[in-house]
């Protein structure tokens, strides 16, 4: 049975990778699903397409410049016949030759699909070494992500960053000191802000003052000097956002 989207294939890779003692998470800096070991010094990644092709080959290729242990993975549809994306035996072949690992999955009507690793990552090749800072970056924005908030293959869809994630935190932090100093409020009822000291306290961000000043999501007014307040964009992305809303609360 063919996939309408290439997202179905995340989360079976996901199952798979987890019970070899991987954690992932999808969407981590442009790569569909960035694995990591305890143990590990190498990012797994995997780049999915609903089919083989070009464009798939091109973007593992350049995945190498990140980490050696790179996956290509498709849809491997049984009763197609003939069609370029069968010919596992060749495609598994080049994958080998590139350093590239290739994996598919069959999906079935009524049991689980299957995942079946045809080729493994090779040794890493020269020009892995030039890609340190990049490699650097991945692993940050990992490391940084509480959660797995995106579906691997997602596109034009907005992606919970490590940036929008800590930047919810300071306007949930933000949201609560309001409310506790609602009874305290200016003259007419005008807000009185807080301050990046009290937001950095209270959302555990050690940046939080530059959240509110470069104001990237337009969430945060300075009423004045040093004191913030909450827009009504801010509130919305609470409200759009308020499962992991809920996550960063246990965390204030």
């Amino acid at each position: 049975m063919a996939v309408k989207h290439e997202t179905e294939l995340y989360a079976p890779l996901k199952a798979f990778f987890e019970r070899q003692g991987y954690s992932i998470k999808g969407e981590v800096r442009t790569c569909d699903l960035v694995g990591m070991r305890e143990d590990g010094e190498q990012p797994l990644i995997v780049e999915m397409k609903k089919s083989f092709n070009l464009a798939l080959l091109l973007q593992g290729v350049e995945r190498l410049r990140l980490s050696p242990n790179v996956y290509l993975a498709v849809e491997r549809v049984r009763n197609k016949k003939g069609a370029v994306n069968q010919r596992w035996g060749e495609l598994s072949g080049l994958c080998r030759r590139l350093g590239l690992g290739l994996i598919t999955v069959v999906f079935y009507k009524t049991k689980a699909p299957l995942v079946e690793v045809l080729a493994e990552p090779g040794d890493a090749p020269p020009q892995v070494r030039s890609g340190l800072r990049r490699r650097e970056r991945l692993l940050y924005e990992f490391r940084e992500r509480s959660g797995d908030y995106n579906t691997g293959g997602s596109t034009r869809v907005k992606l919970v960053t490590a940036y929008r994630e800590k930047a919810l935190r300071v306007a949930l932090a933000l949201q609560a000191a309001e409310a506790e100093a609602a009874p305290a409020a200016g003259p007419g009822g005008a807000p009185l802000g807080v301050t990046p000291a009290e937001l950095r306290r209270r959302s555990g961000v050690p940046g939080a003052a530059a959240f509110l000043q470069k104001n990237y999501y337009g969430w945060f007014f300075r009423v004045g000097r040093g004191r913030y307040t909450l827009t009504a964009a801010g509130t919305a992305a609470l409200i759009e956002y308020a499962a992991i809303a809920e996550i960063s609360a246990g965390k204030l």
